[in-house]
């Protein structure tokens, strides 16, 4: 009795073991079953600069073969037209202000999840190689396969390799995220000497002169260059024999930093090129026409891993696009710009866009301001458009520089975005419902424009210039009871002088500049934050001087 109770036991024992050795190969077999996953992103590279995009002078073999087996967006958009914010929305599924991550040179606010927490409880390795631009680590937990130093730089092939290698021997699945560096300025790799400057043809948002000529091939060299490096990670997935049952994402990033694209909310700066490679799962040559955003991303690679869909993010799987043939995804897009934080960018420029997939209206929040990148401005090319005495080429740089409060262009017929609509009775109502529409977006962001603006230093490890040191007070300025202004809201209030004119402002005893001071040149209009209540205003010399803030509109500024 006593040897068959043992017996028994052993029975029950063994066959315990046998069912927790076929529960793991079977949860085994489940993660292998499961897709790997490779996004390629690109760097500053204007969709329709690759050939699948519709370049007749583009050489992109590589990216045109991935369209060809796969399935290519037309109308994918991203939230910011710059690489951090880009980046940070990209790889959260969230919208830029609701991190925190609105301004360039930025990190994502405390508690912000990532791509990375998504997936690797799903049973991936979740990995990133090149160019990074977001922060922070605990954000943004990769395995970075290139090191600590390696930040700002190409992916590195051999570490790709020897990545992929592990895996392939430990029967892992991956999640890849390789992120080059080119076609971002400047243009510096590849050969020009395969295009004739003289005979490409260049968008109608640049000016036709000679050194834009000669920076476009030097941009599609670059370009080239890119699909090359392309070709070496498609290599390396057929080298480790994971081609077969690996999603592929290529994506473009925002438009070239050429103008009208990088920094702007046109048609050029967010839309973005988005092919997706999925062998035997998605139609060959398939193309959508459905409106998404960067913030379906994240979403897709969860349910594509078998994850739940997360309430918490701002986009859903585009599975039933990519797998169904679903014609339509999303109702509206929707993007922000702000300059704050840019190198060499302008002080103070706030911009908003919603679209509905056909229309897109552009918001300027503060269209006294003007737009300032050095990026551009100084390089020879744009040098050359303001020295032209084509009026054609001067109205492009003007238009650059100074934009009205409100645009309105229909991007299907006009995807350039060179006819302003806005101006047209027809269209108020259309304007109305768009306006609406993003002002409902910015308030579920958390976005309160000018002061959303303003505050975009709170979130940055970007150091402030000394320009934005004298001019922007973002810690409220007590109210004084001998005050000769009175303010009856809190808020940012913005002063401005006429242009050229020299002077000094003191509120409160702080004293801020405009014009020329001590061989710097300053912009002409300053901000303050101001309490409710009385402050003590005074200038010298005087001089003709306007203010806005929450509760005035712009208008001659009077001291009682």
């Amino acid at each position: 009795m006593i040897k068959y109770k043992v017996y028994l036991r052993l029975l029950v024992l063994v066959g315990l073991s046998t069912l927790c050795t076929a529960s793991k190969s079977l949860d085994k077999k489940n993660i292998k079953d499961k897709p790997n996953i490779i996004f390629i992103l690109a760097d500053d590279l204007t969709r329709w600069d690759t050939a699948t995009y519709g370049s007749v002078d583009s050489r992109t073999p590589t990216i045109d073969s991935l369209a060809a087996s796969g399935m290519k967006f037309n109308r994918c958009y991203q939230a910011a037209p710059m690489c951090s914010p880009t980046r940070h929305n990209l790889l959260t599924g969230m919208y830029p202000v609701r991190t925190g991550a609105y301004p360039n040179h930025t990190y994502a606010k405390k508690g912000t999840k990532s791509v990375v927490h998504y997936l690797e409880p799903l049973g991936y390795r979740v990995a990133l190689s090149g160019k990074r631009h977001i922060l922070t680590k605990e954000v943004f937990p990769f395995e970075y396969i290139d090191g600590d130093d390696h930040s700002t730089t190409d992916p590195d092939f051999e570490k790709i390799d020897s990545f992929l290698g592990d895996v392939e021997s430990k029967d892992d699945n991956f999640a890849l995220f390789v992120n080059f560096k080119s076609p971002h300025s400047p243009w510096t790799e590849g050969d020009p000497g395969q295009f004739d400057k003289d005979k490409v043809t260049l968008h109608p948002y640049l000016a036709d002169t000679p050194k834009t000529r000669e920076q476009f091939i030097n941009y599609l060299a670059e370009i080239n260059y890119l699909d090359g490096q392309i070709k070496q990670t498609m290599n390396l997935l057929k080298k480790h024999g994971f081609a077969k049952n690996t999603i592929v994402m290529f994506s473009t990033e925002q438009g070239s930093s050429m103008p009208f694209a990088k920094w702007t909310l046109y048609n050029a700066g967010v839309g973005s090129g988005l092919i997706v490679n999925w062998p035997g799962k998605i139609k060959p040559g398939s193309v959508s026409e459905a409106l998404v955003e960067y913030s379906d991303i994240v979403p897709t690679m969860i349910d594509a891993a078998g994850g739940k869909p997360v309430k918490n993010l701002d986009g859903s799987s585009l599975l039933p696009v990519l797998l169904d043939g679903k014609k339509e995804h999303k109702e509206y897009t929707y993007a922000l710009q702000t300059t704050r934080t840019i190198f060499s960018g302008a002080e103070y420029y706030p911009i908003r866009s919603v679209s509905n997939g056909r229309y897109r209206l552009i918001l300027n929040l503060t269209p006294d301001a003007d737009f300032q990148n050095t990026t551009v401005m100084r390089d020879a090319y744009y040098k050359e458009w303001k020295s032209s005495k084509d009026p054609k080429i001067l109205a492009l740089a003007k238009k650059y520089e100074h934009r009205p409060a409100i645009e309105l262009y229909d991007d299907k017929n006009d995807p350039y975005d060179q006819h302003d609509l806005a101006g047209d009775p027809q269209h108020a109502s259309l304007i109305k419902e768009l306006r609406q529409k993003l002002y409902e977006w910015m308030s579920y962001c958390g976005d309160k424009g000018i002061r959303t603006e303003l505050e975009a230093n709170i979130h940055t490890n970007h150091r402030v210039n000394a320009t934005e040191t004298v001019s922007m007070h973002l810690d409220a300025l007590p109210a004084q009871k001998k005050g000769n202004i009175e303010v009856k809201e809190d808020g940012y209030y913005i002063f401005y002088l006429p242009r050229g004119k020299k002077s000094t402002l003191m509120i409160d005893g702080e004293e801020l500049f405009f014009g020329n001071h001590g061989g710097k040149e300053y912009s002409n209009y300053v901000v303050a934050s101001l309490q409710a209540g009385k402050h003590k205003i005074l200038q010298e010399p005087e001089t003709r001087l306007e203010w806005t803030g929450p509760e005035i509109p712009r208008t001659k500024f009077k001291i009682k």
